[in-house]
């Protein structure tokens, strides 16, 4: 034993007692004898294979847990086979190979004592000389130890090549008995089929397996990983030059390479070259054909020949009948919901929206038409159900995702069942779940979509709604003028203005109608410390909220002192600081806390942006339970990757959500992220009450920024062309 306590240190010895192990997982706690010392060590972690008997070399540190004391934290774990007579005896007896249990263990040591597992490798029909295995006994033994042998091996080639403890139980349990064959083939496979190994990670796997820097290998890894890279960023293609310029730069290699990678990617048809009007595009092939699609279903939607209801001539009746008025904007717009095959209905907050989608609901109901509701959320599904007071799904449960196979029930041959379907806050929807909903709309639906096109485009690639708005093939009604009542919120009369290229007013300028304060502060560390005594003290205080249930903290970036990973750390602590915890991958996890998915998980049914809450912790079953939208689910540790803290959310992870009142950080240390649509998007999502700290400068750097960034897609070409 070697090291101090927080030190890097490192442990030779036999596991005594396996006190706990989760298979799915590989977390393990162990009692290991350790040479030198008199009593025996409790170690925690990924231990793949860990039975009693069995050798381990361990690297780590001393930690004190609050339970259980003071315990070694594994962070690296090189299993070996024992080589003494009792050692074998007791690693066999563990019940790690099937068909062997202490008594048959014995047997077989006192038959070939410690060369017995020599005989298991290399003669193990010789088993059969031990009373009471049997051939079937023996068959069974034989492919237990091939088993084990084989994860040990695969365990051991991983280690090798500078893979950890945890990666390495993700990867096994990935490619199974086929992990190293699958591996040497290609390591940069994993980047794309593993989750938590991105390409940096399977890159320095390839150099430790030794692939050359130039190898091909490597090229159109860096290819697939660049357009990758750029659709999150939400770019559907990349130009060809600007491709292999990307690329070169990662990858430190000449062009010429990289383009034969390209040519190679596209005669894998991984990849599509698409030239128009001189410029070469080069798409990553599902998103060629999910851009393809949606053009081609909404062309065919628009000009469907299918028998269209007939508009009722009483519409003046309908409309009186109506508990509102509309404007004559909005009966045009009721209008060509019926002439119409696709309506798109956009504006700010205040322009009628909703009011107009629930005259659309019905004057269609009266027609006898089939409805369906979805918004891309389910935040967003619940606002629109609760303004509706009809059902309203996600995209995913509209569509009946199938967790066996990976694809949506609800396609072209199974159609959704539905004579209208209206799509509230379209400006989410990226291009493949556009893709897969229209395939799903049936021949001679009509389809509306509803959007705020100012606000941020997805977080998904492509700008689904702003394009089809600008192709200038599907009809538009953008409502623009602000109802009386809502011309009494400061937070939609400054959310018009900010649109407009206008400065907010503030306290002192024109007049406050209430709802929305500005608070001047320079210095981002006090900025950080007044948006945590907001969200403490004084709105709870003043208005009776609830500071973990009503106040949502929206920055424009995660880093930096007024960012959503510093003002997390504080706001955890001052609002949930004295909750029971969990530290978990560089995280710190508590009771209560309100915590974000991050990643689409079909199979729990939570998707990217949901936000949930933390219900409890069992160390135990090394699970997790959290609350989404009152469901519960269980999260394994393995996958609290897929969740981070949520107290503090970036603007861009916000959108389709509304909350009783957002806390908005505001400064010129966000100076990347300052641009209009993001100040609009953070305060048309606070429904009574908006705060931004920080500095005018700031916002005076947004509003004028209105150069928003062009997203790479040729979707609005697609629908206007032939």
């Amino acid at each position: 034993m070697s090291g101090n306590s927080s030190e890097n240190v490192s442990l030779r010895g036999e596991i005594e007692r396996v006190t706990y192990r989760d298979d799915q997982t590989g977390y393990s706690v162990i009692r290991l004898k350790v040479s030198g010392l008199d009593r025996l060590v409790t170690a925690v972690g990924i231990l793949p294979l860990a039975s009693v008997g069995e050798a381990l070399s361990l690297s780590g540190e001393w930690v004190v847990h609050p339970r259980f004391g003071r315990q070694f934290q594994v962070r690296s774990c090189v299993p070996s086979v024992p080589v003494s007579a009792a050692g074998i005896e007791r690693y066999l007896g563990s019940g790690s190979i099937p068909g062997v249990g202490p008594a048959t263990a014995r047997k077989i040591v006192q038959a070939f004592g410690d060369k017995a597992l020599e005989v298991l490798d290399r003669e193990p029909e010789k088993l059969s000389e031990v009373s009471g295995i049997g051939k079937s006994r023996l068959d069974v033994i034989i492919a237990g130890w091939k088993a084990r042998s084989l994860a040990r091996e695969t365990l051991l080639f991983l280690y090798s090549v500078g893979v950890g403890s945890g990666l390495a139980e993700k990867i096994q349990r990935r490619y199974g008995d086929r992990t190293v064959e699958r591996i040497r083939e290609n390591p940069y496979r994993l980047a794309e089929e593993v989750w938590g190994i991105g390409f940096l990670t399977a890159d320095r796997i390839a150099a430790q397996m030794g692939f050359k820097p130039n190898s091909p290998e490597r090229s159109d890894a860096g290819i697939l990983h660049t357009l990758r890279t750029l659709s999150e960023a939400g770019h559907l293609y990349s130009p060809l030059p600007r491709l292999v310029s990307s690329a070169s730069s990662l990858l430190a290699s000449d062009a010429e390479p990289l383009r034969e990678a390209v040519s190679r990617g596209i005669a894998r048809k991984d990849l599509v070259l698409e030239e128009r009007e001189g410029e070469e595009a080069v798409y990553l092939a599902s998103s060629y054909k999910a851009e393809c699609q949606v053009a081609y279903r909404l062309k065919a939607l628009l000009f469907s020949l299918a028998p269209r209801k007939a508009f009722p001539r009483d519409l003046d009746e309908f409309l009186n009948r109506l508990p509102f008025r509309l404007s004559s904007r909005q009966v045009d717009a009721l209008r060509l919901s019926v002439e119409k095959r696709v309506l798109i209905i956009t504006g700010g907050p205040g322009t009628g929206k909703t009011t107009l989608v629930n005259a659309i609901l019905k004057l269609h109901e009266r027609l006898g038409g089939k409805i369906a509701l979805a918004a891309p959320t389910g935040r967003a599904a619940k606002r629109l159900q609760e303004t509706t007071g009809q059902k309203a799904r996600t995209v995913h449960r509209l569509l009946e995702y199938r967790v066996q196979d990976g694809a949506f029930s609800r396609n072209a041959g199974n159609p959704l069942d539905c004579d209208l379907l209206v799509v509230d806050e379209v400006s989410m929807l990226d291009m493949q779940m556009a893709a897969s909903l229209l395939e799903a709309v049936p021949h001679g639906a009509s389809l509306i979509l509803v959007g705020d096109a100012e606000q941020l485009p997805s977080v998904g690639p492509g700008n689904v709604l702003r394009e089809c708005i600008d192709s200038g093939v599907i009809p538009v009604v953008e409502l623009n003028e602000i109802f009386r009542q809502s011309r009494e919120s400061l937070i939609v009369v400054n959310a018009h203005r900010i649109k407009n290229g206008m400065m907010p007013l503030v306290s002192g300028e024109g007049t406050a109608r209430g709802g929305f304060r500005f608070i001047a502060e320079e210095d981002p560390e006090k900025v950080a410390q007044k948006v945590c005594e907001l969200v403490k003290r004084t709105l709870p205080d003043s208005f009776g909220l609830d500071p973990m249930e009503d106040i949502q903290v929206l920055c424009p970036m995660h880093r930096g002192e007024a960012g959503a990973v510093a003002l997390n750390e504080r706001l955890q602590s001052a609002l949930n600081g004295d909750s029971p915890c969990l530290h978990r991958g560089g995280r710190l996890f508590r009771i209560g806390d309100r915590v974000m998915q991050i990643k689409n998980d079909y199979e729990k049914d939570v998707f990217n942006g949901d936000i949930g809450r933390v219900l409890g912790i069992d160390e135990n079953e090394e699970v997790m339970a959290i609350a989404f939208e009152g469901r519960v689910v269980p999260y394994p540790f393995a996958d609290l990757d897929q969740v981070v803290p949520a107290y503090a959310i970036t603007v861009h992870k916000s959108q389709g959500s509304e909350y009783p009142a957002a806390v908005i950080p505001f400064t010129t240390q966000h100076y990347l992220m300052l641009q209009r649509n993001l100040l609009y998007t953070a305060l048309t999502r606070a429904r009574r009450f908006a705060v931004i700290v920080g500095t005018k400068k700031a916002l005076a750097i947004a509003v004028k920024n209105d150069r928003v960034q062009q997203r790479c897609s040729r979707l609005a070409v697609r629908l206007a062309g032939s």
